[in-house]
Order: structure tokens, then sequence, then C-alpha cells
């Protein structure tokens, strides 16, 4: 054996030794966010919460775990704890963040910046937002998700949190209706979609309708339980779990909402609706008159995949 072929095999072998977290944290190279609509699978196959692993960078990645949206976050945080244990997570930490005042502490905001992985539970998304609204902590996100390609994974509220303009709450009406729902103001990683989460489960697509009369600006995301929505940003899209993602564009919509009372059904003429089902990936091609998919989604899709500028 020649001394060029020794050195080739030697590195082959060094790089298979090394660890899967290692290698998959050498190759990581942009942050994905993972949006879940909830009651995503944690006894079975765990299609989801693997996936976040892999992306944070593997076993070796620094898991860090928001459970401040829970009324019993303790409960909470033990049973992802066991779920992330047992997929082999070797470094996974609950933030000891459930106050407002807990969102400035430099402990907090230290674990924050520097996790390959932050996973928002669920619970109530305005009491996750009272904690974390224009905080140290937020801020830190950010710079983690932006800077050093943390992965940010949020299921049910923590999925609602991830846009800049958060569904608050509305109750599920037969149709749409003004000022059904009430939006306020969520973390802004994705600054031209609103979330709605356990879609398909509980019947929410006249309220994610509802609250696109307000803003026609702006997609609409409905994200079925145990099904995540993976965004590369500028890159792809992809459905991971069981169920599928409703992406809802009414930018091309007629509607009498300016003219309707509180209360009244909405006309919405002309709404683009598109079912992404699991197990689909959608690349954005580099240049549009490449574009296999139909002109309508392909721009849907481009908006989406377009991730919000850091804050803080």
């Amino acid at each position: 054996m020649t001394h060029l072929h020794r050195r080739q095999l030697f590195a082959l072998l060094a790089s298979a030794a090394l660890p899967f977290g290692s290698a998959a944290q050498a190759t990581k190279t942009q942050g994905r966010l993972v949006i879940i609509g909830g009651a995503e699978d944690r006894k079975q196959d765990r299609i989801i919460l693997r996936k976040f692993l892999e992306l944070s960078g593997g076993p070796n990645a620094k898991i860090r775990v928001i459970n401040a949206a829970s009324g019993v976050p303790d409960v909470v945080w033990a049973s992802y704890q066991a779920v992330f244990q047992d997929l082999g997570a070797l470094n996974c930490e609950v933030v000891p963040m459930l106050t407002r005042d807990d969102a400035s502490e430099p402990n907090v905001v230290s674990q924050l910046a520097e996790a390959d992985g932050i996973f928002i539970t669920g619970g109530d998304q305005n009491r996750l937002m009272q904690c974390l609204w224009e905080s140290p902590a937020a801020q830190a996100m950010h710079r983690a998700f932006h800077l050093n390609n943390t992965c940010i994974a949020g299921t049910s509220a923590g999925a609602a949190v991830m846009s800049r303009h958060m569904l608050a709450q509305g109750t599920p009406t037969p149709t749409p209706e003004k000022d059904g729902v009430s939006m306020d103001i969520g973390l802004s990683f994705m600054p031209n979609a609103i979330v709605d989460q356990h879609f398909s489960q509980r019947h929410r697509l006249s309220r994610l309708l509802s609250a696109l009369a307000q803003r026609p600006d702006l997609l609409g995301v409905g994200i079925d339980e145990d099904t995540a929505l993976v965004i590369e940003p500028n890159q792809s899209v992809e459905i991971v779990g069981r169920g599928a993602v409703t992406l809802v564009d009414p930018r091309r919509m007629r509607s009498n909402f300016d003219n309707a009372d509180g209360g009244d059904k909405l006309e919405m003429l002309g709404l683009q609706l598109h079912v992404l089902p699991a197990g689909n990936r959608y690349v954005l091609p580099s240049n549009p008159k490449n574009r296999k998919q139909p002109v309508l989604l392909w721009d849907a899709l481009s908006m989406l995949a377009k991730t919000g500028p850091m804050r803080g």
C-alpha cells in the first residue's frame, strides 16, 4: 500500500469514527424552522422529533426546551425530557424561563444563544408571548437562528408564535366571520404567514380564513396534528409526519370585509388553496423558468420560505 493510499484510508476511518452529532454539525449549513401542528407522536415512530434532533445536529446537539406556554410546565418538561433521552439526545435541558423576568436572566439568554436546537412546547401562545415579547431571550433565539444555524421548533402554541402576525384566539365557526378572531405579535421567524394548528382535527379552516380576511397580504398555514412544516430558508419546504399542511393564498382575493359589520359572514372570492401532504418536499428552483410546480404554488412557497430578519 502506498503512502498516499494509507493516508486516504486513515482519513476515511477517522471520518467514520466521528460521533453522529459531530458529523451532522460539521455539515449543517443553515438553520431550519420545524413548525408542528400539535399532538406529535412521542411514543412510536416519533418521526417529527427524530427529524428535529437530526436537524439540530444529532445526539451531541445542545437541545433546549422552552415550556413557558404550558400551565403544567414540569409535567410537559418531564415528557419531552424522556422522549429526547430515549431518542439519544445527550445534552437536553429545560430553559428556566416561566416569567417575563426570567426572559432577561443571563443564564436563560446564554442557554438559548448557544443552543443547537430549541424546542417550544404547547400550551397558550398568549402566555408564552407575555413572557418572550421583545425580551433578551427572544433576541437570543434570533441570534441563534440567524448566526449559529440553530434549528427552531414549536408545537401547537409553539407553532402559533413562529409567525410575526400570530393568531391569538378565535372560536371556529361554520363559515368565516368578520372579527371572528383576534391577532397579536409572535416571534417573527415567519413574517409572511399566519399559522393555525390542530388544523383538520379541530375544523379550523373558517377560523384561518377569518384571520386572512383581516390580513389578505399574508399566507394562511394550517398544520394538522402529528405533522410538521419544515422550512429551509429560501431553499425548500418539506412536510413531515402523518397529515398535511393546508396553504391558503388570499392575495388575489376579493372580499366584502371592509363593508361588513362585526359578526357578519364573509364573502371571499378567488382564494388559492393548496394541500401539501406529508412526505413531500418542495425545492424552490434557482431559475423560476425551470419550476415544476404551478406558477401560483411556486410563488406562495417562495413567500413562505422567506424568514424574517434578525431581531435584537
